[in-house]
């Protein structure tokens, strides 16, 4: 028979009974406890203002009844009272003033309660299950009906009682797993063990008013990076460009889509970029993005870099802005080397130079500086004074995650600073062409092969002529200067 408490200064009165201790298999009915709580007899006209006067001294535990019936008098009903605020069964001179106003004699009698299962919390099931001194988790992070669980080596003797509790004490979860190794760096996904429930891992979760849907055990989904999605959405402006390089199931890239940006997305997983499909399509925006199946530097090197060849020299003011987004934490930083000259030999432009936000982990004293260092020792330049870092949040003690953003440098993209309204590109030409009257023919072929200034410039410093005779000279002299801009 469940034991008796009556020790109204134990502040351990309502945990569960001492023997659950050690328990590897749900049994609900060893945690039933008898307690000894104080309560008021009321009439049970006036219970409900009695319970909005005195809403800090009633008792308060999960699916607990505070009010329960007199056993002497079916007129009046008993108001359970918290006995950790009534010291001694004793009402204190304002819960005093409250009955005397409500013509409720202050009386305190003694009620024996009996405590269940379901009056009890997660964390205090937990507390009196697992040994004592022994980290407790009742947190976990929520994926539509999955709750997932890092659980540490200490706890996995009791993985499945953590997850049938998990399942009890929080409605809508369904199923409960648990992360047996780290994230797959190629692909950001992980093992994991169903702990309880049914093992369905395909779910739905709404994310800043966006649904999506996805196979848990197949692609990467983290619901504490919702804030960082809508940061950078928040950046972006209709007509602007977004470069999603590890898109996932499309966070970033969906959002943005509906947002009126132009969109490309990319991810190497396979199952990542068919959700990503999915979803697009789930959310009608399939039609303005462009999806890639691709390793991260593919798709920069292709891709990104074909966009960026044909949109940067249309721009002549910077109306559109383009954005970079590398979320890959683990491996992100590594992958900046790709834009050392990515565009050399291109028209050069100052007026759309893309904006990367590079993500990172770091366990340094100082994260900011380590990520930036990191960041500058893959570019090949200083950003001092041209980035900036925000703390997007504590992965663990001492790993903190990051996300870099900065302009790429011009002489870092182009491998040159570009100059103001083309006047490095027409030196260049009179450097090799002075005085060259080249033909129309020829000075056409020039630019279609070098490609680092505009036709018009070339023809005016070429002294184009049809009477000229230096066509067949051409191919030379285009050697000769892409061979020029190219080493600049």
């Amino acid at each position: 028979m469940p034991e008796t408490v009556e020790d109204k200064a134990n502040l351990e009165l309502y945990l569960p009974h001492p023997e659950v201790r050690g328990m590897t298999l749900l049994n609900r009915e060893a945690f039933k406890r008898t307690v000894v709580v104080p309560v008021l007899k009321v009439k049970k006209e006036i219970v409900n203002t009695l319970l909005k006067s005195l809403k800090h001294t009633v008792l308060q535990r999960p699916g607990l009844k505070r009010v329960v019936e007199d056993p002497e008098d079916e007129d009046s009903r008993l108001v359970i009272l918290d006995p950790h605020k009534i010291p001694e069964f004793s009402l204190g001179e304002s819960e005093q003033e409250v009955l005397k106003q409500l013509n409720v004699c202050p009386e305190v009698s003694k009620y024996n309660l009996e405590l269940t299962y379901e009056n009890f919390k997660s964390e205090e099931i937990l507390r009196a299950v697992l040994p004592e001194g022994q980290e407790v988790t009742s947190g976990f992070s929520r994926v539509g009906h999955i709750a997932h669980l890092n659980l540490r080596d200490h706890q996995l003797p009791y993985r499945h009682l953590i997850g049938q509790v998990i399942i009890d004490k929080n409605p809508g979860i369904t199923c409960v797993v648990n992360k047996t190794n780290i994230i797959d760096s190629t692909y950001r996904n992980f093992q994991m063990e169903v702990l309880a429930g049914e093992s369905k891992l395909v779910t739905k979760v709404k994310e800043n008013n966006i649904v999506y849907e996805l196979d848990f055990s197949k692609v990467y989904w983290n619901p504490r990076l919702s804030t960082e999605h809508s940061r950078i959405i928040e950046l972006l402006k209709p007509g602007d460009v977004l470069f999603d390089v590890f898109a996932g199931i499309g966070p970033f890239a969906i959002p943005a889509a509906k947002k009126k940006c132009h969109v490309f997305a990319n991810d190497l997983n396979p199952e990542s970029y068919n959700w990503l499909l999915h979803n697009c399509k789930l959310n009608k925006v399939d039609n303005k993005i462009k999806a890639f199946n691709m390793d991260g530097r593919d798709f920069l090197l292709g891709p990104v870099r074909e966009e960026l060849s044909k949109e940067l020299p249309l721009l002549k003011e910077q109306k559109t802005s383009f954005h970079i987004v590398m979320n890959l934490p683990a491996l992100a930083i590594e992958f900046l080397d790709v834009f050392r000259h990515l565009l050399v030999g291109e028209p050069c432009s100052t007026a759309g130079l893309p904006t990367v936000h590079c993500y990172g982990f770091s366990k340094h004293d100082d994260p900011a500086k380590d990520v930036q260092e990191r960041a500058e020792a893959s570019l090949g330049t200083s950003l001092d004074g041209r980035c900036s870092t925000y703390l997007v949040r504590n992965v663990a003690p001492n790993k903190e995650m990051l996300c870099i953003s900065f302009q790429i440098p011009a002489d870092v993209l182009y491998k040159r600073p570009c100059p103001d309204e083309g006047k490095e590109q027409a030196s260049y030409v009179l450097l090799g062409f002075q005085a060259t009257p080249f033909a129309v023919s020829g000075c056409s072929h020039l630019v279609s092969t070098v490609g680092c200034f505009s036709r018009v410039t070339a023809m005016l410093y070429c002294g184009a002529s049809a009477e000229g005779g230096w066509q067949d000279r051409a191919p030379a002299r285009v050697q000769q200067l892409r061979g020029f801009v190219r080493s600049r």
